[in-house]
């Protein structure tokens, strides 16, 4: 296979999904720039700690996307388009009755939350007032996760692309107008969620219409929810539960630890955080990408073309690190500036800025062994990974936040990076049935 070919193959999946992505963290970066200049460190630890309680919600419906994408490539590389009609109606279903469990939760949800987490007065009660607005969006977001993963295992990230931009665009323009001209201040952030997640669900429902409507007559829910289909929907799903899990215990652990310190440090661990994920936006691309081609080189039985796009995935993800580090290098601060005018935050952010050259090489090999192993629906292993890596995350920060005190919670992220990186790459072969 030429490597022009190669590369064509993985740059048209790849390159949509950067520019999508490149909008995903705009909208986190407006939502705490909008906090940070309506009040004091309390506003962006209140934005940071309510959409915390959505990630807790939400990260661990990843499967959603994950393993509608996995499963629909895998059926795309087979030209079995029943099956992806019907992995597209199993995913609705279960994004729509998870959206509604959420609903008939939301009271018992943040107080139990609120009871584990611990912050200011003040940073609870904005917390508060974001999550029971931002909440009503459950159902498009849900929804949008299936559909975003659907199309990208049929091979076109184009239409995600749209999506997302048209999300994050409304999100951005609607949360400012809201938040600074309204006196509804930071529920103008969540109000401005909701209405981009509704827009975002009505234009993904028009685009399938006209993309896909030749494959509308494989539609049947009777034959989407046979038991042994939903066995195997939910064998794999519930693999990514468990991977999702353990996720929100590093990140979640992450937040709620940093608020043990206050409000300042709190506001500079959820920028950094931010920064920190800022340039995996890129190699996400290539991570749907390999998603993508992996699922349907599998499907077609096709060892060569998968090796040759795994490989070559790599080589972009580690140019994309590379030079991530380089900029984090030179414009480390002045970014951390441009997310808040906080004299206080930061002045307090100092001490932290050297992790931005440490993380992006040992992260990108994680995230893009993710892509791989998704699409080749090789959950077990994502699970395992993650199950040590949360492990360990707990284990380095007890282990040394006596001698480093906040500094090791940085640590003890860098370790699960690590863990993750260094399993999935020794699981790699038997993981795609490589020889």
């Amino acid at each position: 296979m030429k490597i022009s070919t190669i590369n064509r193959n993985i740059l048209r999946l790849a390159l949509p999904s950067i520019m999508a992505n490149i909008t995903v963290p705009l909208v986190g970066i407006v939502d705490l720039a909008i906090a940070g200049h309506l009040g004091d460190a309390a506003s962006i630890g209140g934005i940071a700690i309510g959409s915390m309680l959505f990630d807790l919600l939400y990260w661990n419906m990843g499967f959603l996307r994950v393993g509608t994408g996995g499963i629909t490539a895998q059926a795309y590389g087979r030209k079995d388009f029943k099956e992806a009609m019907d992995t597209f109606t199993r995913g609705i279903a279960t994004a729509l009755a998870v959206a509604l469990l959420i609903w008939l939760i939301q009271w018992i949800y943040i107080e139990a939350a609120f009871a584990l987490v611990v912050c200011s007065p003040e940073v609870e009660s904005i917390a508060r007032e974001y999550f029971f607005i931002r909440v009503w969006a459950a159902p498009p977001t849900l929804s949008l996760m299936v559909f975003k993963g659907w199309f990208i295992g049929m091979q076109n990230t184009v239409l995600p692309m749209a999506v997302d931009i048209t999300v994050n665009v409304v999100n951005v323009v609607v949360s400012y107008v809201l938040a600074v001209h309204t006196p509804m201040g930071v529920a103008g952030v969540a109000a401005g969620t909701v209405v981009a997640q509704y827009s975002g669900l009505l234009l993904a429902i028009a685009l399938m219409c006209y993309n896909f409507r030749e494959y509308f007559h494989l539609i049947s829910v009777r034959a989407s929810i046979k038991l042994n289909k939903m066995k195997q929907f939910f064998s794999i799903n519930g693999n990514l539960f468990i991977r999702s899990l353990c996720m929100l215990v590093i990140y979640i652990g992450f937040t709620s630890i940093a608020a043990r310190h206050g409000d300042t440090l709190l506001a500079v661990s959820s920028v950094m955080m931010k920064l920190l994920l800022l340039y995996s936006y890129f190699v996400d691309g290539f991570a749907y990408a390999g998603e993508a081609l992996v699922g349907r080189f599998i499907g077609e039985r096709n060892s060569d073309y998968l090796i040759s796009t795994v490989r070559w995935i790599f080589i972009w993800c580690f140019g994309i690190s590379l030079l991530s580090t380089l900029i984090y290098a030179g414009l480390g601060k002045p970014m951390f500036q441009l997310m808040t005018d906080n004299p206080e935050v930061v002045e307090a952010s100092a001490p932290f800025l050297f992790w931005l050259l440490l993380m992006p090489v040992v992260s990108c090999i994680a995230f893009t062994w993710d892509g791989i192993f998704i699409g080749a629906t090789a959950t077990n292993h994502l699970r395992n990974s993650m199950i040590w890596s949360a492990g360990l995350f707990i284990i380095s920060y007890i282990a040394f936040e006596p001698l480093l005190g906040i500094q090791s919670l940085y640590l003890a992220y860098f370790v699960h990076l690590l863990v993750r990186s260094l399993y999935l790459t020794i699981v790699r072969k038997s993981a795609l049935k490589i020889k």
